[in-house]
């Protein structure tokens, strides 16, 4: 484009760059119709409407405490839900909902002994079998984990554990937290519910240029070269900014457990006085880690791979982001038929 036809373009893309800003929020995301299974308290489960299941063993998709789990459904034609649907898995998600001050008694074990817990149990009762999938993202795949380490046999036949932290001793984030300086109680203490937005800005801020500058400016120019990013921007925009509360424990326990004190890779970590031992775990299991992941380095997800006791274990190494791997305009081509060849080879009788 030259230098005649970029400034004659200039003043309409700023407009529509204007608009496609202001707009954000009626973006429709999570658009696949649903049935709630279950709820307690904040959690609810849903089960997703399907005419095309073929595998018997359903899967239950669990994501971060930070945020949504619209992640999984994105948009129409860009869903990681549609997409599993339409390769016949019954599929289920669990929604962690909205924590409020009368959560803030809320902890690790409250998410992982009882929430988790009974939602596999539902989906169960649901699907009509004795076995499912757990396929967590995030620190929900550290939570999946915990709950595979405290339930080796029974339940969950299938472990897909996405960009998760489990030995984050040498990322960013432990350097920012595990110091004294650093003061966790006087943090959780302070708050019933630790502000989803502070914890988006200090997410924000590992990647500042990219986060505040990169975002708008490649947005500027996809709009000036004459393309259409509107949808694809909105929806993940929209999500990015519904960060939902931490109850206060919960965040003081994940913050020391992990961080500052590294018991899960360790062998200290304890759930109502019940170790959490990852040479326990013997689900057939899938690890998926990114190549550029800075919020769950690769290095701090490898270890579980020399640890468990599995006799099925896979590795994908990809290209991408912590978020992009899964929901970048390019993993419905990449990794999710990867994904879905290793479920089918694993969800028949």
């Amino acid at each position: 484009m030259s230098t005649l036809e970029t400034l004659a373009r200039a003043p309409r893309a700023t407009l529509e760059f204007a608009n496609v800003i202001l707009t954000t929020s009626d973006a429709e995301i999570g658009p696949t119709p649903r049935e709630v299974v279950w709820t307690h308290r904040g959690t609810t489960l849903y089960r997703y409407r399907s005419e095309r299941r073929e595998h018997s063993i359903p899967v239950l998709l669990v994501f971060a405490l930070i945020n949504r789990p619209q992640i999984f459904d994105l948009r129409k034609g860009n869903s990681f839900v549609e997409f599993l649907l339409a390769e016949g898995f019954d599929v289920f998600l669990l929604d962690w909902g909205v924590p409020d001050e009368a959560d803030s008694d809320m902890g690790l074990a409250e998410f992982v002994c009882d929430e988790l817990h009974w939602a596999i149990r539902e989906t169960l009762r649901c699907a009509g079998e004795e076995e499912l999938t757990l396929l967590g993202w995030c620190i929900g795949g550290t939570l999946c984990a915990m709950y595979c380490a405290l339930h080796p046999v029974g339940a969950v036949r299938n472990a897909a554990l996405l960009t998760t932290p489990i030995d984050p001793s040498g990322s960013l984030y432990a350097r920012w937290v595990s110091g004294d300086d650093y003061d966790i109680d006087l943090i959780a203490d302070s708050y019933p519910v630790i502000p989803g937005a502070g914890i988006d800005v200090a997410n924000k801020l590992m990647k500042p240029v990219t986060n505040y500058v990169t975002t708008y400016r490649r947005l500027f120019q996809n709009i000036l070269d004459g393309k259409d990013p509107r949808t694809a921007y909105q929806s993940m925009a929209k999500w990015v900014a519904d960060n939902p509360p931490f109850p206060s424990r919960a965040f003081r326990e994940w913050v020391t457990w992990m961080y500052k004190e590294n018991r899960l890779v360790a062998g200290r970590l304890r759930l109502r006085g019940e170790r959490v031992d990852l040479t326990a775990i013997e689900q057939n299991l899938l690890v998926v880690t990114a190549g550029s992941d800075h919020i769950a380095p690769r290095e701090g997800t490898l270890p579980l791979l020399d640890l468990v006791a599995s006799g099925d274990v896979t590795h994908l190494d990809r290209p991408g982001g912590h978020i992009g791997l899964m929901a970048g305009s390019t993993a419905k081509q990449e990794i999710w038929p990867e994904l879905a060849d290793w479920l089918r080879e694993r969800s028949g009788h």
